[in-house]
């Protein structure tokens, strides 16, 4: 069984308010190429679809175009998305019975009831079959009337609440099982302080949100969503995908790409990223004006100026957005930092120049010379 994993699509996303129609129009395209030349089982998408709960008409419209153009290119492939914490998961679960008889599998909402459970999608291969559990984006009071609730009354944490939601599931240990979900799983023994996050995400106070891992051992493989960065669950089978293009400044560099996972017979399982390529590379540069001149091009760019002198802020800008028509940012980078350390009495006996030179530190012989000349000038006054 081979099927792509995905997740965090954010369809609609401005990066520092630049619009990414054009850039998620040229990702998805590779994405449905490799769908066409790889011919996947399924194709799964792990939450946040769109970047809003109420995606603007042109998202609508492009994530219309990929779905088409995804069963255009793998017909025989299942696809199935659940909704993240970005997504409406009542405007995700529109026409869901309907589009199952299409092969396509749309879960916005958890269970909601005692006689309901994780919706799940079954396909078959030569070893048997693959059992897919689609569990869209849990907050526990949304859950409590299933998983039920502290002695107070109060809901559940994240923790308990996706443990009892999922140990509800009756799973047959012969059969291959796969859990599609989106939430913040922590491997064992790790905190959340240890995972790198990226600015694009969004995030609990105090990581309210997170879920220990070991529940995910009761599945051969688990598709995650939420985590913008490709990571490890601690196991090659507990997986997140990352982002198939950069969201933020923070994940410049990253090679985003597709996870393929092929499940073999019981407890085979192999994994291969197939690499995307953006149209826009998202980059941080740093150095002087003249240096960042001489490399302009079409990128989304965050700069950084190094100068040390003053720069005529119009122009600067104007110069550097003639090479860098997609510049996200300029920033200039603090040459001196103060000494807040230093604390000085009433009975130090120091004199003002000798104070401002340990407050300022690294002055050079003309800034010191400078430094002088205004501190005898104040006073003379």
């Amino acid at each position: 069984m081979k099927f792509f994993h995905l997740s965090d699509l954010h369809i609609g996303l401005k990066l520092l308010n630049h619009d990414l129609r054009e850039d998620q129009e040229y990702i998805f395209h590779q994405i449905a190429d490799y769908a066409g030349e790889h011919r996947p089982d399924a194709i799964v998408i792990a939450g946040d679809i769109y970047d809003k709960a109420i995606p603007s008409a042109e998202a609508v419209e492009l994530f219309d175009a990929f779905v088409s153009e995804l069963s255009a290119k793998a017909p025989e492939a299942e696809l199935m998305m659940i909704s993240g914490n970005h997504d409406s998961a009542q405007r995700i679960n529109v026409f869901r019975t309907i589009l199952q008889k299409r092969n396509i599998h749309m879960i916005g909402l958890p269970p909601g009831g005692e006689q309901e459970r994780i919706e799940k999608v079954t396909l078959t291969d030569s070893f048997g079959p693959v059992n897919f559990y689609l569990l869209p984006f849990v907050k526990p009071s949304m859950v409590k009337q299933i998983v039920g609730t502290q002695e107070n009354g109060n809901a559940l944490s994240y923790n308990e609440t996706l443990h009892r939601l999922i140990e509800r599931e009756e799973l047959c240990p012969q059969e291959r099982n796969v859990l599609v979900s989106h939430q913040f799983y922590l491997p064992m023994g790790s905190s959340a302080e240890q995972v790198e996050r990226m600015d694009s995400e969004i995030r609990t106070v105090g990581n309210v949100d997170e879920v220990k891992a070991d529940i995910l051992e009761r599945f051969d493989y688990a598709a995650l969503g939420h985590i913008h960065k490709p990571m490890k669950v601690g196991s090659d089978a507990y997986r997140y995908c990352g982002t198939p293009l950069a969201c933020s400044v923070s994940e410049a560099g990253q090679q985003k790409g597709i996870l393929e996972v092929e499940l073999g017979a019981k407890g085979e399982l192999h994994t291969q990223v197939l690499p995307l390529h953006p149209l826009r590379e998202v980059r941080m540069l740093h150095g002087t004006l003249q240096e960042i001149l001489g490399q302009g091009s079409e990128d989304y760019v965050s700069i950084l100026l190094t100068d040390r002198v003053d720069l005529d802020v119009i122009d600067m800008q104007d110069r550097i957005r003639s090479v860098f028509p997609n510049v996200l940012e300029i920033r200039r980078e603090i040459c001196r930092t103060s000494d807040y350390r230093v604390e000085y009495t009433p009975e130090t006996e120091k004199d003002v120049f000798t104070l401002c030179t340990e407050f300022l530190q690294d002055l050079d012989e003309e800034e010191q010379k400078l430094l002088r000349d205004v501190i005898n000038s104040i006073q003379e006054v």
